[in-house]
């Protein structure tokens, strides 16, 4: 019986997990899941905007440290979700109801969180875990006695521990809730970054990036579309809240947004963002390089989302003094963009370009000239500041054929190397 049991399992994890010729491109159950991922994520904009609103200095810095906090959980949902239709088949019915809890779940996160640190604090955080933990006992079972089912058993053993800060924190008071969450946070990517080290059975370093590279990349693309479109779905709705005060000042800010999400969009796929699945490909420790390029990713939504409410800042108060709060925003979204697109650049071609670091320090130093300057004045200047590097991507590209991908440990660079030590 129990032989019979242990071949059952086995068999029904071969019909769950992905085979050689399975289609790379994202399934409907993943694209409906991001628009779920689209809604929390403009609550998360609209909720940093009212507190940066604020007359209260402290309470405008308070809302900044809170979007950070507050965007690790979403993030990490999504990159969970993704690494695991990354190892499952989408089409087989334990991986969509892992997909379709986890959806839900990000639904209620994305209603509690403009209350998260207040009466939604339970909501957001019984929700959270509620989608940690039942994807995993899906997929736990659906995986029978398949080893690859210890993987996500160990992450729920950590997780188990993280859970207790998000609850414990929900019911604490707010200063206290900040600290608890901060902790969970900080168990939970250090677990990861661990590989879920358990007593006796060490860590577990199984990566799907060195499965399924180009899907990985893909989402991660869409990812950052996601986010692009957020931008856009942000600015636009709180333009169209305002329609009866539209002026010109408001149109401008319409337009320095537009602009921005463009020349993000341009920034990005300017060729790192295009072969990102070939480099992954390509390199001798695919996982290492995958896990680099994600993290490089989550920089860069970061970055977007942080600009998102830099640009609902300067539709509600485009006119008067800038406040640093409002800066660390327009300015710093673009700054940290950048951070994890030269980030990109490296993990694909072994090189970061300087005109990064050039676009960083200037977006960093002009925030000190423009506290005395409008929020519509600082807007502009990190569209310009984007604009000047998407010519200089431009005219360097025209010069030269496209650039092939040769990540640092590739095959490829190796023999790139010596070719030119060579010559």
């Amino acid at each position: 019986m129990t032989g019979d049991r242990r071949r059952w399992g086995r068999g029904r994890a071969v019909g769950l997990l992905r085979s050689e010729q399975s289609e790379q491109q994202a399934s409907y159950v993943e694209l409906f899941f991001d628009l779920v991922m689209v809604f929390a994520l403009n609550r998360l904009v609209a909720f940093a905007v009212e507190g940066a609103g604020s007359a209260d200095a402290a309470i405008r810095w308070a809302s900044v440290g809170r979007v950070l906090l507050l965007f690790v959980p979403l993030i990490w949902t999504w990159t969970i979700t993704a690494y695991i239709t990354a190892r499952f088949d989408p089409k087989a019915s334990g991986t969509q109801s892992s997909i379709l809890l986890t959806a839900f779940a990000m639904l209620v996160m994305g209603t509690a969180l403009t209350g998260a640190f207040g009466g939604g604090g339970l909501v957001f955080a019984l929700a959270y875990v509620f989608a940690q933990t039942c994807r995993v006992l899906v997929l736990g079972w659906s995986l029978g006695t398949h080893p690859l089912a210890w993987l996500y058993y160990r992450n729920l053993a950590w997780f188990g521990v993280a859970a207790m800060f998000w609850v414990g924190g929900a019911l604490a008071a707010d200063g206290a809730r900040v600290l608890l969450w901060a902790v969970a946070v900080a168990v939970e990517l250090g677990s990861a970054w661990l590989g879920w080290p358990l007593p006796r059975l060490g860590r577990e370093r199984v990566s799907a990036w060195a499965l399924r590279p180009h899907h990985l990349a893909e989402r991660y693309q869409q990812l950052l579309l996601i986010a692009l479109g957020e931008t856009i779905l942000s600015v636009g709705a709180t333009f169209a809240v305002g329609r009866g005060r539209v002026g010109a000042n408001e149109i401008l800010g319409l337009l320095a947004a537009f602009l921005t999400a463009v020349l993000l969009w341009r920034i990005y796929f300017h060729r790192s963002g295009v072969v990102l699945g070939e480099a992954v490909a390509a390199a001798r420790d695919p996982a290492e390089v995958g896990r680099f390029a994600g993290s490089a990713h989550l920089v860069m939504i970061l970055g977007i989302v942080a600009t998102s409410v830099g640009h609902g800042i300067v539709q509600t108060h485009p006119t008067g003094q800038s406040h640093p709060p409002w800066l660390a925003m327009i300015l710093g979204g673009p700054a940290c963009f950048l951070l994890g697109r030269a980030a990109l650049e490296r993990a694909v071609f072994a090189r970061v370009s300087p005109r990064r670091w050039v676009g960083i320090a200037v977006l960093l130093a002009a925030g000190v000239p423009l506290l005395s300057a409008p929020p519509l004045v600082a807007a502009a200047t990190a569209t310009a500041v984007l604009f000047g590097i998407a010519v200089a991507d431009t005219r360097r590209a025209a010069r030269r054929p496209p650039e092939a991908p040769h990540p640092a440990d590739s095959e490829a660079t190796w023999l790139w190397r010596r070719r030119r030590q060579a010559t």
